[in-house]
């Protein structure tokens, strides 16, 4: 027999499709293609490049070491520890919460002057308006606490903590959409794909618990659901960063996680010596290869198995006193509710998850302010202000940086029909209005100013990748240091263009 033919026999089929199947990387990482491999190198992957810093090692013993999150971090020392990101999905809009404008009574029904527009592009849903008339709030607002920070009446119990807050009425975007913005809001960039802001952090800064996700997704259910938005797992994707930093999703209704039990008739022993098993082959593959797949399954399987005792006892509201609910509200009660994420939030940190995401849907006012505001203020406002309350009384208030906001605001001028009772707002991002609480934020701050018609920013811009900055200078984070070397380019949440930190808004 041949030697070829020798070699030939000796090589398993199982191996053979193996090949077939893996990937680029995995086959010139391999050095079965030499050019292949230093083309690769010159793009900063490959056998030749320095692992990422987030990776985990290999030890000779053929067990892993354990998380190390970038190897430099922090940078300074951290405010925060935790974050709490409510996102409002659809652009809350900011003259009818908290940007008052009390000028716009005299322009009710006036169409909005050219020079204040200034040539903004709109879209489809306006721009064949024959008219921009505009529409003042129709709610009360008044001064509250000593920064002065102006409240609407919809927001009653956050107004009585505005002196514990940091307010940015000059949040400004580039994107005019949902889809794009909201991207842009949770990713550094409005090209689906990249990393959101949970997975730098996670990736950065690493766990805080052995038993639960780094990186936590829920997604509340609004009273009024007349215009929602799609929310998908692609706003909490870790994009190029190692799969193990994406965001886990919890469920309202069900089981909080899907398989996270044992499947019928399998005992816990059983499903141990199964996974024992299974991680062996799975760390023999990954100090062959050392890809980022097989890794993330060799974390993800093991996490997935210490949760089937730590999220039971999560999510167990029930064990909660009834002062928990005089915090929060009854509405905490129900699952899916906004009131019992921010809840849930608490009892995450409480916990050691690193970053809690929330989403809360219908914020999209085309029409019908009226009807729909009230109803969306009603599901924020006693949960927030319960949240801080709750974060305070724990001695988690500090370390736990709490965000409000959404993808862009709303213009001062009415879509549809208008009246002294109700009106509609089209997107706006050239002006919006954010808060933040705790983490070493600002207390009784008001940054940013806008024109009088909340259409422009008069004083003080602050764009996504400025607001990215801050957060990450919080969390001990240099935003320009913190990198991650992704088809050849150092990637960064706050992208290439100049962004900065704002030291206005941290104490």
């Amino acid at each position: 027999m041949s030697d070829n033919n020798r070699e030939k026999e000796d090589i398993h089929p199982l191996f053979e499709e193996w090949v077939r199947m893996e990937t680029r990387r995995q086959f010139l990482s391999r050095g079965a293609n030499a050019l292949g491999l230093a083309a690769l190198a010159s793009l900063g992957g490959g056998a030749f490049a320095a692992p990422p810093s987030g990776a985990r090692k290999a030890l000779p013993n053929g067990k892993l070491t354990v998380p190390v999150g970038a190897a430099h971090l922090p940078d300074f020392v951290a405010k925060a520890k935790h974050v709490i990101y409510l996102h409002m999905v659809g652009g809350p809009p900011q003259m009818d919460l908290y940007d008052y404008k009390p000028r716009m009574q005299e322009f009710f029904d006036k169409d909005l002057p050219a020079s204040v527009r200034n040539g903004q592009r709109l879209t489809t849903m306006t721009s064949g308006q024959s008219r921009f008339p505009i529409a003042p709030s129709k709610y009360n607002f008044k001064q509250h606490g000593k920064s002065g920070m102006w409240v609407s009446e919809l927001l009653p119990h956050t107004a009585s903590m505005v002196d514990d807050m940091c307010f940015i009425r000059s949040m400004h975007t580039d994107a005019i959409n949902h889809e794009p913005a909201i991207t842009y809001m949770q990713t550094g960039n409005q090209i689906t794909g990249r990393p959101c802001i949970g997975s730098w952090v996670s990736y950065g800064l690493g766990s805080l618990n052995q038993n639960l996700p780094t990186f936590v997704v829920l997604v509340a259910q609004p009273s009024n659901t007349e215009q929602v938005q799609a929310i998908s797992a692609r706003l909490w994707s870790s994009g190029y960063l190692p799969g193990e930093h994406a965001g886990c999703s919890f469920r309202a209704a069900g089981d909080p996680i899907l398989y996270i039990n044992n499947p019928p008739g399998v005992p816990s022993n059983v499903r141990r010596q199964m996974l024992d098993g299974l991680r062996q082959m799975n760390e023999l593959t990954y100090k062959t290869v050392g890809d980022d797949e097989t890794h993330t399954r060799i974390q993800q399987y093991e996490l997935a198995f210490r949760m089937q005792s730590s999220v039971p006892e999560l999510t167990a509201i029930t064990n909660e006193p009834e002062s928990t609910y005089k915090l929060y509200g009854e509405e905490a009660r129900k699952p899916g509710t906004f009131a019992n994420t921010t809840l849930m939030a608490r009892r995450m940190v409480e916990r050691g998850v690193r970053f809690v995401q929330v989403y809360l849907n219908n914020w999209d006012t085309h029409s019908n302010v009226a009807g729909r505001l009230p109803m969306q203020c009603k599901d924020i406002d006693q949960a927030c202000w319960g949240l801080i309350q709750d974060l305070k009384a724990r001695g988690l208030y500090d370390d736990t940086l709490v965000i409000w906001g959404g993808e862009f605001g709303r213009t001062i001028y009415s879509q549809g029909g208008l009246s002294k009772d109700n009106y509609g707002r089209d997107h706006h991002p050239r002006c919006y209005t954010m808060w933040m609480a705790g983490g070493g934020s600002k207390p009784g701050t008001v940054y940013g100013e806008t024109d009088d018609f909340s259409y422009n920013i008069v004083k003080n811009p602050v764009h996504i990748h400025d607001f990215h900055a801050t957060i990450l200078r919080l969390l001990g984070i240099d935003h320009d240091r913190f990198t991650y070397k992704y088809q050849g380019l150092d990637q960064k949440l706050t992208g290439v263009e100049p962004a900065r930190f704002i030291p206005d808004l941290i104490a």
